[in-house]
């Protein structure tokens, strides 16, 4: 028997018109887009406001003021402006690579983990340099001081390298 495909066939009763799951899954769609872009915007209106109260295009330049938008700095920062290197480095210059992916990509890392020990207040006090940090800072004063650093040759029983910091951690600030 052949059935003219109405919704009162006898053999077709539980018949759904093609158009209705469509439409279901085209209102799950909507939905789940709407609650995404909700979401979307939560998050980069959060994000946006804490980078705008955070100064955080301050840490995007080469002024060292940036660096004491965090109070927790400030100590370091007035040590800095009363050292012999006031007047030849900023903080970029010992602190981040020289080259710019190196650059903005320690500023970044630096960036999260400090807002985050700020904001949680979970930071050592007083505050001190990470080991990749501490590498970044030997790297930058054997790259500043190479004329005085060629001839010498600071090593420990571990290591070949030299650790600037180990000796000269008050330089600089």
């Amino acid at each position: 028997m052949i059935c003219a495909a109405n919704a009162m066939c006898r053999l077709h009763r539980n018949w759904i018109p093609p158009i209705l799951p469509t439409m279901n899954l085209r209102r799950t769609w909507t939905i789940t887009g709407v609650i995404s872009a909700m979401l979307l915007g939560v998050v980069a209106g959060s994000g946006g406001y804490t980078f705008y109260y955070a100064e955080g295009a301050s840490y995007l330049s080469n002024d060292p003021r940036a660096c004491v938008n965090c109070h927790i700095i400030r100590e370091q920062f007035a040590g800095w402006q009363n050292s012999s290197h006031h007047a030849a480095a900023t903080c970029n210059d010992c602190h981040v690579p020289h080259d710019f992916i190196g650059k903005y990509w320690v500023k970044a890392t630096n960036g999260y983990h400090h807002s985050r020990s700020f904001t949680l207040q979970d930071f050592h006090e007083p505050i001190q340099i990470r080991p990749g940090n501490r590498e970044v800072l030997n790297r930058n004063c054997v790259y500043c001081h190479a004329d005085l650093t060629s001839e010498i040759r600071h090593a420990d029983a571990a290591t070949t390298t030299m650790d600037c910091v180990r000796c000269h951690d008050a330089v600089g600030h």
